[in-house]
């Protein structure tokens, strides 16, 4: 077996001048995926069993695989999966019952030791987890349901990452981190990116009028800056990203599930740009103690901020107010 990629200082230049770098097998997707795999496989299970017995599904379909499973029974439901299948909560709507997932398995994929060892290259040793982070499973645009069809689900418009956070954050060094589960390629709704756009300033964003892109915050097709590039990426690949580049997700024109996590890594001690969410260090050199190391613990404290929002205090990290003409 071939030992596990690195990231070296040519890909440290790449990303220094593209805003971007992908390392080719990093992770060992049979080693590194399979206890992921096997965690979503029960919580699909728990959303099966619900809708059978709610009267949305008549047949569980156990024994397909998971991203066989996941596609029949949403497009037989029609029924939403998204946020139980996440690992972050929503802006808006939030109660003491909404679905999200921080099980152990992808506590382990956050504080993986090769990963984290690539991020150190990246931002130095004292790493803090960001709570921007997401797990988002495409079905095929055409067989989405529309109670299916959220930012999570499907195609993801043009934008930079700085700017769905706050404005505290604007100037910390928050490495955004990519990567597939399955194969990502341009018919199943790869990235894109526009190398060298984090050197750059923030653009204007708006909220998307296209009733594909579901109101997301993205950046004006005038703005968009030309020069775009497809990433397909296969299992076990890493995306490095600078919260300043421009990218998308493609709209999966495919008859396959794309799916993928998006994860947020940054100096310990910095804003994170969404503080009403709990994030952890995941690596410190110079105070080890300080590591979170209890995979309960980070569910407790999404549990608890997840009680603390229920209140009915919306967060709000949009900060775009439309007033742009790019907007009207």
């Amino acid at each position: 077996m071939a030992p596990p990629a690195t990231v070296t200082d040519a890909d440290l230049s790449r990303f220094d001048q593209d805003g971007f770098v992908v390392v080719r097998g990093l992770f060992n997707p049979d080693r590194d995926f399979s206890p992921v795999v096997a965690e979503y496989e029960a919580v699909l299970s728990t959303l099966v069993d619900n809708w059978v017995s709610g009267g949305h599904l008549q047949h569980a379909h156990a024994e397909l695989p998971f991203t066989e499973r996941l596609l029949r029974t949403v497009t037989e439901s029609g029924q939403p999966y998204d946020l139980a299948m996440d690992i972050s909560l929503p802006q808006t709507g939030i109660h003491t019952d909404t679905p999200m997932h921080h099980g152990p398995a992808v506590f382990g994929l956050l504080t993986h030791p090769q990963l984290l060892d690539s991020v150190e290259r990246f931002i130095g040793p004292e790493i803090y987890s960001n709570p921007v982070q997401h797990t988002r499973i495409k079905l095929p645009e055409a067989s989405l349901p529309s109670a299916a069809r959220t930012g999570l689900t499907s195609r993801i418009a043009w934008h930079q990452d700085q700017g769905v956070i706050t404005a505290d954050a604007d100037n910390c060094n928050i490495l955004t981190v990519w990567f597939p589960i399955t194969e990502a390629d341009v018919e199943n709704g790869c990235l894109a990116v526009v190398p060298g756009s984090h050197q750059r300033d923030l653009v204007t964003h708006c909220v998307n009028a296209d009733p594909l892109a579901l109101g997301q915050i993205s950046i004006p097709a005038p703005l968009v800056e030309p020069d775009q590039v497809p990433l397909p990426m296969a299992p076990g690949d890493v995306l490095f990203m600078s919260s300043r580049t421009q990218h998308c997700g493609l709209p999966n024109q495919s008859e396959r599930i794309r799916w993928s996590f998006d994860l947020r890594y940054q100096p310990v001690g910095e804003p994170t740009g969404r503080e009403w969410f709990p994030g952890f260090v995941a690596r410190s050199r110079s105070n080890p103690e300080s590591v979170l190391t209890d995979p309960t613990a980070w569910a407790d404290s999404w549990n608890s901020a997840r009680a603390r929002l229920a209140t009915g205090n919306d967060v709000r990290f949009n900060r775009w107010t439309d007033d742009s003409p790019y907007c009207a």
